[in-house]
């Protein structure tokens, strides 16, 4: 080999200190601003240091530690996979929302899901933490005060003391049902997500906190939920942000009420348009449908639909209302401003130059070939779906709180 041939072109040397740069420029930025509350021990390999500790050392885990499920190789064909579900999105407008694109959504839900949270639940926990949903919220409070009492106001409308034996209806990595598990003195409550990667985390997670005794994950599709308990196993049932991703909610729901002792209550918050959204308005749609492609959705639906949907599974609805109908009163601070993000040590991460710095060094790290190819797609993906949720927010198309209290006939 000519010495010649090892020398850097021009180019390439130029690439290299703009790599060099982007890198240093935003570990530096997350540094500054890092978050301290995501603590996953990777215990794989004996390596017992907390996982997402640090920026460096949580953007070379994500999508890639002891707990992943995705071989490195395999999250370019899952994205891929997961996009072709969407074909057209975010080019033509109306194109994910036709009736064949929805009903391949639905066909497909199972893999549609999976794989979307084997690609977002890192990222979903570095910049949002072990809660996966939004959540009213007033002046005067922080974000994670305002997850926690969106919580406990379910556990309260449950009535569940620490005897109750609770279902958490998708529960991602069971950052909900531990708190609430916690607000009412230790009841028993048993989550089911169908993603294993969450499985794996969430109960490493209750064991932490000393609740492995009372608190579990288990990996199951909730469209089956009724068949995997015996009949009226439950005292009460919640789903937070979860049954969104559905094709068939009353499916979901019956089984909830097939799980549930008679009257037995089941109380939740699911996304839903609002009475503003115009399916004849391009604008609308093309809203909605980024809401969707960035979540996983086979299609939004209406508030009035979700209370059908309930009515037609064995339950009477108590209660039924948009928990974010002051969004912007003066009295509240906007549930999708957390997106907009403030520059403060808890709060850089989720603005949106913080999102952009974090994927510009996980683009880098791709690049670098350290992190898994295709990465770069998953965090393009979502930083695209935060501008479609603050817009959907702020023209009061959309919102994430539907809240629901329905009993068991």
């Amino acid at each position: 080999m000519e010495a010649s041939s090892l020398i850097a072109t021009p180019h390439q040397q130029a690439a290299a200190i703009i790599l060099v740069c982007i890198t240093s420029v935003t570990i530096l930025m997350n540094i500054v601003f890092r978050r301290m509350s995501f603590r996953r021990v990777d215990s794989s390999n004996g390596n017992q240091a907390p996982l997402f500790e640090d920026t460096l050392r949580g953007s070379l885990s994500i999508l890639s530690n002891g707990y992943s499920v995705l071989n490195p190789a395999g999250v370019k064909g899952s994205i891929e996979g997961y996009e072709r579900l969407f074909d057209g999105a975010r080019q033509s407008v109306g194109s994910i929302s036709s009736k064949e694109s929805v009903a391949l959504r639905e066909k497909e839900y199972k893999t549609m899901v999976n794989s979307f949270y084997d690609l977002v639940t890192d990222f979903y926990e570095w910049g949002w933490g072990q809660s996966f949903h939004f959540a009213p919220r007033l002046k005067g409070e922080t974000f994670l005060e305002s997850i926690k009492r969106a919580e406990y106001f379910l556990a309260a409308k449950m009535g569940i003391g620490k005897d109750s034996t609770v279902l958490d209806v998708g529960c991602g990595v069971g950052g909900p049902l531990r708190n609430i598990a916690q607000f009412v003195g230790g009841c028993d409550i048993t989550g089911v997500t169908i993603n294993d990667y969450q499985v794996k985390v969430g109960n490493q997670y209750c064991q932490q906190k000393g609740l492995g005794d009372k608190c579990r994950l288990i990996q199951g599709d909730f469209q089956t939920v009724g068949d995997l308990f015996e009949p009226e196993t439950f005292d009460a049932a919640y789903q937070i942000e979860a049954t969104c991703h559905s094709p068939d909610r009353t499916q979901v729901f019956s089984g909830v009420a097939k799980s549930l002792k008679k009257g037995g209550v089941f109380v939740g918050y699911e996304w839903v348009v609002l009475p503003a959204y115009d399916a004849n308005n391009p604008d609308h749609v093309r809203i909605k449908e980024g809401i969707e492609v960035g979540n996983g959705l086979p299609t939004l639906v209406s508030g009035e639909d979700i209370i059908t949907a309930l009515k037609s599974s064995g339950f009477v609805v108590e209660e039924a209302y948009d928990a974010n109908s002051g969004v912007h009163s003066p009295y509240e601070i906007p549930w999708y401003a957390t997106l907009l993000g403030s520059y403060s040590l808890s709060g850089f991460r989720m603005t949106r130059l913080g999102r952009i710095s974090t994927h510009m060094l996980v683009s880098t790290l791709e690049t670098l070939k350290i992190a898994p190819n295709g990465t770069c797609k998953v965090s393009a993906l979502l930083n695209a779906t935060a501008l479609d949720l603050v817009e959907g927010g702020q023209k009061e198309l959309f919102t994430p709180s539907f809240y629901f209290k329905a009993r068991k006939i």
